[in-house]
């Protein structure tokens, strides 16, 4: 297989794929829209210039069914990324959830359904977010996926869930592909139909499909200017502008942040390794990180003097913890991420002292989510 096609190729996991493969003797094609939310209002960004000249770049739509059956012309692979990804904007903004990731992916499984083409196997991105909740021991119930916290609880400021049977607490451990998915928002569902399907079709079609369950991917050249997504480039944007950081919850909810290039590394296992075919995958480091330790990371690395508070709000929806067992991926494709937290913070933030200091709009955001009775 030597041409491959990435949908979101401009985005930050895809132009650093993009670059990975061409440098490997790949030949590349691109479908990205180039976003303003990613791109800026000139969609000139550094994400696009990165790879504009190395592959070939068609400025289309993957809901335009057209702009698919353009881009997948004699390509052997794809690799499909492109979504929308903010979880929080998703529980206002569904339609477009729906047509983008949903609508998006059906076109490419319609086309290698009822066409001719040369697709030798499909990689969809999935996420943890299809999970909720992490997976939890419970010392009486033993392996338990708690449901939903509820509002009353956390107006009170209890954020930890509590088993469902006996209303104990819980003891956190990784999240596994075999546990149970129950996606807490909209962003989440529509993940898992993409997932569902391509896996499905794959099969049905005899074309091998590979999920891979991205944690929360981070590194240089990630968007600095979308208040949707990637808590760390929103702490940095706010930092870098003198902004005070304030923590939902009690700043120990805690998440599975893996460096971008270790993500690139997995995503290469999963197109060559045949063991890969029809097959889920997480891709994380397997650590848990809490958010205050990685608000305090960055103050530090940037030596700011903002105030850092914990204010016990919270964001309906929002999971407690999930990190990733990564025993399937190490076994069966030898994947072992590379970059710890602080090597690959660290790395983050020399790369944003480098770049222009980006308008912070993470308050307008917020303002737009209380505004849907979103936020408490």
């Amino acid at each position: 297989m030597k041409n491959i096609l990435i949908t979101g190729g401009a985005g930050f996991i895809g132009s650093n794929l993009t670059r990975k493969l061409v440098d490997k003797g790949f030949k590349v094609t691109i479908l990205d829209n180039l976003s303003k939310q990613i791109h800026g209002e000139t969609q000139n960004s550094t994400l696009y210039k990165s790879i504009k000249d190395i592959a070939n770049f068609i400025k289309g739509d993957v809901c335009n069914k057209s702009d698919w059956k353009k881009a997948i012309r004699g390509q052997d692979a794809v690799i499909h990324l492109a979504a929308e990804t903010g979880t929080g904007q998703s529980m206002y903004e569904i339609s477009r959830y729906n047509e983008v990731n949903i609508l998006g992916t059906s076109h490419l499984l319609d086309i290698l359904s009822n066409g001719n083409h040369s697709i030798k196997k499909i990689i969809i991105a999935s996420s943890r977010s299809i999970y909720g909740e992490g997976k939890y021991i419970c010392e009486k119930d033993g392996i338990v996926y708690p449901n939903e916290r509820k509002d009353s609880d956390m107006e009170v400021g209890k954020f930890n869930p509590i088993c469902d049977k006996c209303g104990e607490s819980l003891i956190l451990c990784s999240t596994d592909e075999d546990s149970k998915i129950h996606p807490s928002s909209i962003y989440g569902i529509t993940k898992q139909q993409q997932e569902q399907m391509i896996l499905l079709m794959g099969k049905t079609l005899n074309i091998p499909a590979v999920a891979l369950r991205y944690q929360n991917v981070y590194g240089p050249g990630q968007s600095l200017c979308n208040p949707y997504t990637g808590i760390l480039s929103i702490f940095s944007t706010r930092l870098l502008n003198g902004n005070d950081i304030d923590i939902y919850e009690d700043g120990e909810e805690s998440r599975d942040f893996v460096f971008i290039d270790d993500v690139v590394s997995a995503t290469i296992l999963a197109l060559e390794k045949d063991e890969a075919n029809h097959q889920t995958f997480n891709v994380g480091s397997g650590l848990a990180v809490t958010v205050l330790q990685v608000a305090n990371a960055l103050k530090s690395l940037y030596s700011s003097n903002v105030k850092i508070s914990i204010s016990g709000k919270y964001r309906l929806g929002d999971i407690r913890h999930n990190y990733a067992d990564l025993s399937k991926i190490k076994n069966s494709l030898g994947f072992i991420p590379k970059f710890d937290f602080m090597s690959g913070i660290t790395s983050f933030a020399n790369w944003v002292k480098t770049q222009e200091i980006m308008e912070d709009k993470y308050d307008s955001s917020i303002e737009e989510l209380k505004n849907k009775g979103l936020i408490k």
